[in-house]
């Protein structure tokens, strides 16, 4: 055989060899961060991981694969004060190419050691509020993504389907920090509380404290939960949903993972799709894109999930109405 013909059938058989083995052939390899701002670093490696997972699965399907042309460095500041931006310091210098945060906190933690690296929000809430950017259209700087911020009118609804899946409530503990219940949402969801006939009761904690919360839900025994959209609330997931599964009351949740892991219900943004919509920009920013020219997106897609086995082990009937309402029933 020619060597002009050795080379073309050399370069086609290459066109059909898997993206990441051509990358271990001399391509490139990309080193993606993923930071949290609570909770193990162990548990970023967790393969149910509810977020995480549809993050790197969308990563894999736009040809980036672990081991082969995709380096993932996972962090987790753990609720240290001040450890996420010496993890940012340390990705810095580790050489990363985007760095993927789920906060609005950590956006700025790590803008604080960097100007340079790309940083990602697959969620935040309030990034003009809080300093990161001056405009979602078009950033500037290096960071961009997605928000979770929605009109105050998304806690009230979250209100209103809790009271018409259990009538009888009237006392309702709101789960969240001090931030959480002073804010335009907190407002609009204790307006919508007073118009619906609830008391709403505040069991603050910190993003790493919860001692006192629990406290509260012992001395106070509600009728139900309701958990803020507040990130730091995951770490304590389990202990939320034990708590209201052994006092027999129903539970409203900011995301369906609370559901998935026996929570009564949630109304919400979908976090799956934003984690795999940053997974997208991870892949364009990789690409050559400038994460200032991209807008920071709103949430467009929200979902309202039962679980009706929960239901049934604390003796709540779920009216037919309010079944008919939700995205998805889980039986």
């Amino acid at each position: 055989m020619r060597r002009r013909e050795f080379v073309a059938l050399l370069s086609s058989a290459a066109g059909t060899w898997p993206l990441g083995l051509r990358a271990q052939q001399g391509g490139r390899i990309y080193k993606v961060a993923i930071v949290n701002p609570v909770g193990p670093t162990s548990r970023l490696s967790d393969p149910k991981h509810p977020l995480w997972i549809p993050f790197i699965q969308t990563l894999r399907d736009l040809g980036y694969v672990e081991g082969q042309n995709l380096i993932l460095v996972r962090r987790s500041a753990e609720g240290i004060i001040g450890r996420a931006r010496e993890i940012g310091a340390a990705l810095v210098r580790d050489g990363v190419d985007v760095i993927v945060v789920n906060t609005t906190v950590l956006a700025k933690d790590m803008m604080g050691v960097t100007s340079a690296v790309p940083i990602v929000m697959a969620a935040s809430v309030d990034p003009i509020g809080l300093g990161v950017v001056s405009n979602l259209a078009r950033p500037g700087g290096n960071v961009t993504g997605f928000s979770n911020q929605v009109g105050p009118e998304i806690d009230a609804k979250r209100l209103q389907l809790l009271k018409d899946a259990a009538p009888k409530i009237s006392r309702v503990v709101f789960m969240g920090t001090r931030f959480d219940w002073d804010s335009t949402n907190g407002r609009a969801l204790r307006s919508a509380a007073e118009t619906l006939g609830v008391t709403m009761i505040l069991a603050e904690h910190t993003p790493t404290d919860f001692t006192d919360a629990f406290a509260l839900l012992v001395r106070e025994r509600p009728d139900a939960l309701f958990v803020a959209v507040q990130p730091s609330t995951t770490a304590k997931q389990r202990a939320i949903l034990d708590y209201a599964l052994e006092r027999r009351i129903p539970g409203a949740y900011p995301w369906r993972q609370y559901v998935d892991d026996g929570g009564l219900m949630s109304y919400g943004v979908s976090l799956p799709d934003q984690y795999r919509l940053a997974a997208d920009y991870v892949d364009r920013i990789l690409k050559g894109e400038k994460p200032g020219d991209m807008p920071i997106q709103q949430p467009v897609k929200f979902e309202f999930v039962i679980n009706l086995k929960t239901a049934k082990a604390i003796g709540l009937e779920i009216p037919t109405f309010v079944l008919a309402q939700a995205d998805e029933v889980i039986e």
